[in-house]
């Protein structure tokens, strides 16, 4: 477990269970979705709902560390490798960081070494059953190890950029790292 963390048995809702910086969750249709890839890469794409579900599928175990100081343990998610993103867009030599941006204006960044583990996904499920809108319906990103501000919620485009860009949190004064095994909450 990592530092300064206390286990509860259910991941919250994000404006069910958990405090939210919007009133509400955004409303995604399906029908409508679209996930833009985009930035420093040979191959921009937007994929539909029915062309994310085509991608090649994986599940994963993780724990799920909250910056607030509880983590929720063995979580199953599924979706996409976040790998396998990486290989549909071929970054540029360039390409450095990722961006993340959501479907209710939240943004966060990660290096994209930082994305190349197994355990980083796209999720659409959670538990063998499709994501709730408080757990980021219908497409969110899944960091095993980070804090959850870097887990973004409702994603809808995704930037491979040079130079990493500073998220919502991160413009706030929290970790661009977000490392929960280095309690690494705060810039210092």
């Amino acid at each position: 477990m990592p530092p300064g963390q206390t286990t509860i048995k259910k991941l919250l809702r994000w404006g069910i269970d958990h405090a939210c910086i919007t009133k509400t969750n955004p409303k995604i249709d399906l029908k409508t979705y679209a996930l833009v890839i985009e930035g420093d890469i040979q191959e921009p794409s937007t994929l539909s709902w029915n062309d994310i579900q085509k991608l090649p599928k994986t599940e994963s175990m993780s724990d799920f560390h909250c910056v607030e100081g509880w983590s929720v343990l063995g979580l199953k998610w599924e979706g996409v490798q976040f790998k396998h993103i990486v290989d549909l867009a071929r970054p540029k030599e360039t390409a450095k960081s990722v961006t993340f941006e959501c479907a209710d204006g939240y943004t966060t960044s990660l290096a994209l070494e930082e994305l190349s583990s197994d355990g980083v996904l796209l999720a659409y499920k959670l538990d063998e059953k499709p994501l709730e809108e408080g757990y980021g319906f219908p497409l969110r990103l899944v960091v095993p190890d980070k804090y959850g501000y870097k887990s973004a919620l409702w994603v809808t485009r995704i930037r491979f950029t040079s130079k990493k860009e500073l998220g919502y949190w991160e413009k706030r004064g929290y970790s661009g790292t977000a490392d929960a095994w280095k309690d690494d909450r705060f810039t210092r």
